[in-house]
């Protein structure tokens, strides 16, 4: 059976076929970095490693991209509030996102670049649009022409003249049409700028991503996966100003997962959102549940489903995950005598059901219920007093799936980042005793701290915490 994906450009479940047979090139929208992130965040970073996961069973060879928006309005609102540079207040959200999805068990990806990196290569693609009619330069600002792209729309399926320019599309009498969109900005005073032929600015969000797309896989990439509320106008911006640069296709298959939200509500203005508030961080998640129970919930529900986050449900998961756990008790490595055992024809029976749910569009929640009746029959085993040796092809089967979909089936550790809300107390409680010059007290924390595992790093920006253990 072939490996079929829903792509958001044809609205079709399709065979999927790599540009390269044996290589996937796959590019994942990332954090900007003005906050942490939430949830909704991770649920979108655990479905894309999952499918870069089964990708990598299947065969392919993957290479994974996921940038960093570093430069951005609302990155450069917030370092003026706080009176500090954007390049150092992104330091400490990449630092914090990276630990959180390391305690998620999302593998890294193989490139992360950053918007700031790519600057020249913004400026490149900026002028070849203006060279091919599709930009045009006022005041130092640079426009795409929507209504020069003919098929413009044809990722959000949105027509053109339907179109109205909305709360994320600048309003500005200067442009030619309302729906244009902004390429490069000239700068204002007191913001970060960068020398350009249009004069001193920074680049437009939707820009970043076909530059750190063109520099890190090249024309053209297989997949481009992302949330749904990016398809417009974040993705469909990419595609009209990619392809109209290189005057290829730009992107073979779009994937989006549905959004994440706090309460059963699935209208859009409910979705979990870092500028709106109404978001649950992965740092307080982490702290009242483990990561197997988290991704396990998430990946409950197919990837294109809306789902509601429910404490509740993730608390009766890591239930559920007991049993599994359970099933792994005492596991050996399959031997000879393994062969022989009735489990052997569940397990492999189990994997077959695992990999037609996966290739339909990765659909985890079948693939998972496969394993859940996998491990009914070992712990049902186990009890009618099968030895080490029969149960080991199903617990080995087991093991395998659900490192697929990223779990690590182990007990719970009593770790740093469950601890964190204590251990940012601790960092503001000696924060505060050094501004009353009670030095000693403030280094009693940091020592202490260090005995449990927990290294403090000061810097002009603040302190952070690393833990080594």
């Amino acid at each position: 059976m072939a490996l079929k994906i829903y792509n958001t450009l044809t609205r079709q479940t399709e065979n999927f076929t790599p540009l390269n047979p044996d290589r996937v090139t796959m590019y994942v929208c990332g954090p900007n970095l003005y906050g942490p992130i939430h949830v909704g965040h991770a649920f979108s970073y655990i479905v894309f490693d999952t499918v870069k996961r089964y990708l990598r069973f299947r065969g392919y060879q993957v290479k994974h991209v996921q940038n960093f928006t570093d430069i951005e309005d609302r990155i450069i609102e917030k370092a003026q509030k706080e009176n500090t540079t954007i390049h150092a207040l992104s330091e400490i959200y990449i630092v914090r996102f990276l630990r959180e999805l390391d305690a998620l068990n999302i593998e890294r990806a193989d490139v992360y670049p950053r918007a700031t990196s790519v600057i020249p290569t913004i400026i490149k693609i900026t002028q070849g649009l203006i060279d091919k009619g599709y930009a045009y330069e006022v005041d130092g600002d640079v426009y795409f022409r929507v209504r020069r792209d003919e098929d413009y729309g044809k990722l959000s399926h949105r027509r053109i003249d339907d179109l109205e320019s909305g709360a994320r599309i600048a309003v500005d009498e200067r442009k030619e049409d309302p729906l244009d969109f902004a390429l490069w900005k000239a700068s204002k005073p007191g913001e970060p700028a960068w020398a350009s032929p249009w004069g001193k600015g920074r680049p437009g969000w939707h820009i970043e991503c076909s530059a750190m797309n063109l520099e890190t896989h090249g024309e053209q990439i297989d997949i481009h996966g992302g949330g749904h509320d990016v398809i417009f106008p974040h993705h469909e911006n990419e595609i009209a100003q990619s392809e109209s640069y290189t005057g290829k296709p730009f992107v073979k298959y779009w994937m989006h997962n549905a959004l994440l939200r706090l309460t059963g509500d699935t209208s859009a203005e409910d979705k979990m959102s870092r500028h709106v508030g109404n978001t649950l961080w992965v740092k307080d998640a982490l702290a009242r549940h483990a990561p197997d129970a988290m991704r396990m919930y998430l990946l409950s529900t197919h990837y294109r489903t809306p789902l509601a986050w429910n404490d509740d449900d993730v608390d009766a998961t890591a239930r559920g995950l007991e049993r599994w756990r359970a099933a792994l008790k005492d596991a050996i490595a399959p031997t000879d005598e393994s062969k022989t055992s009735p489990l052997n024809l569940v397990a492999n029976e189990t994997r077959d059901k695992f990999i037609v749910a996966m290739d339909d569009d990765f659909g985890t929640p079948q693939a998972i219920a496969a394993l859940h009746e996998l491990t009914r029959e070992i712990n049902r085993a186990r009890g009618d007093g099968a030895p080490p040796a029969m149960l080991a092809p199903a617990q080995a089967t087991l093991r395998e799936l659900a490192n697929l979909l990223g779990l690590t089936l182990q007990e719970r550790a009593t770790n740093a980042l469950a601890a964190a809300p204590f251990i940012e107390l601790l960092i503001t409680v000696r924060k505060d005793l050094r501004a009353a010059k009670q030095f000693a007290l403030a280094d009693k924390i940091r020592a202490d701290l260090a005995q449990l595992g927990i290294i403090l790093e000061d810097s002009a920006q603040g302190t952070m915490w690393k833990s080594e253990r």
